[in-house]
């Protein structure tokens, strides 16, 4: 088990300066900061936020205190307070909290990556979530290997590895993690997959959340091909798109530029029905005064003389 860790982390053998490993203090990150001190001795701090969301979270921040004392590897805390806005979901805006405080002490201390302990067993249950909201490959591939967030490098190492597996490893080791009791509240639909589907679709499929975990690389690997298409056809439409030129493109193409152009200007695909809305007005828009306008996140896209524009909320602000 240490060797097959260990080859998880040899990716990044190379990398130059020091690494962080974001631990919450639950088995899966103590696991990836325990493997990665033996590996990179030296090299390696800890980074720990403290959302203050539960009573067990001065518990967290103690164990991984005194783990990080133990090891003598540096640890950086972060006590942070996740405010949501009226509608949105409080454990998004924790977890967005918690990217931009492991992205600011990364800068702060120089870390040059951050390395998360999401594994196998999440990333099936991400793409089954994924499915349950009729998502395409995008949405299919799950969480990245690999992404930069706030100007920082992070990356998930443990993505092939099983929990169960991480779990057992700590306790041959005899190494002590905290269980997080909100994880067995069944409300929260991730945890009802955890519980319920993941171990009804495991047990008469063995090597189920492998195959997830594979067929969500060749998602991505699909994803970035249909990115590397959408590059293509929006340079030949120009910046922004003019709408003739998105009019030569096919049904498929046209939507699949659409989805890389607003992620890219609003920060945000579009709806299903919001793409299909704004495809047939792109296709309709044969006359001067055809007006364009679809909401898409906080702007909208308006048709601005031959071209789309997309108008975030404070340029809509301006123009009112």
């Amino acid at each position: 088990m240490n060797e097959r860790l260990q080859a998880a982390l040899a990716p990044w053998d190379a990398v130059a300066g020091p690494l962080a490993v974001a631990c919450s203090g639950g088995a899966d990150s103590v696991a990836l900061l325990l493997a990665a001190h033996r590996r990179w001795p030296g090299k390696v701090a800890a980074v720990h936020v403290n959302h203050g969301l539960q009573a067990a979270a001065a518990d967290f921040e103690q164990l991984v205190t005194a783990t990080s004392a133990t090891l003598g590897v540096p640890l950086h805390i972060r006590r942070v307070v996740a405010a949501h806005a009226s509608g949105d979901s409080p454990e998004d805006a924790a977890r967005q909290a918690r990217y931009r405080a492991l992205a600011d002490m990364a800068q702060t201390h120089d870390l040059s990556h951050v390395l998360l302990a999401q594994h196998a067993d999440d990333q099936a249950e991400t793409v089954l979530l994924a499915l349950s909201r009729g998502a395409g490959v995008s949405g299919l591939a799950g969480m990245p290997l690999e992404m930069v967030r706030h100007g920082v490098h992070f990356v998930r190492p443990w993505l092939t590895q099983r929990s169960t597996d991480l779990r057992a490893w700590l306790t041959a080791q005899g190494q002590a993690w905290c269980d997080d009791p909100s994880n067995q509240d069944t409300r929260y639909t991730r945890n009802r997959l955890r519980h319920t589907v993941l171990p009804a679709l495991d047990t008469p499929f063995p090597g189920f959340v492998a195959c997830v975990a594979r067929s969500a690389a060749h998602c991505a690997q699909a994803d970035s091909l249909l990115d590397e298409l959408a590059q293509i056809d929006l340079l030949q439409t120009g910046s922004p798109p003019a709408i003739v030129a998105l009019q030569a493109l096919s049904d498929a193409r046209l939507a699949n530029a659409l989805r890389h152009w607003l992620r890219t200007e609003a920060g945000r695909a579009p709806s299903t029905a919001q793409l299909h809305e704004l495809m047939a007005q792109i296709r309709d828009c044969r006359t001067r005064g055809h007006r364009i306008a679809i909401k898409v996140g906080e702007g909208q896209v308006l048709r601005e003389g031959i071209r789309l524009a997309y108008l975030g909320p404070v340029r809509q602000g301006l123009e009112r």
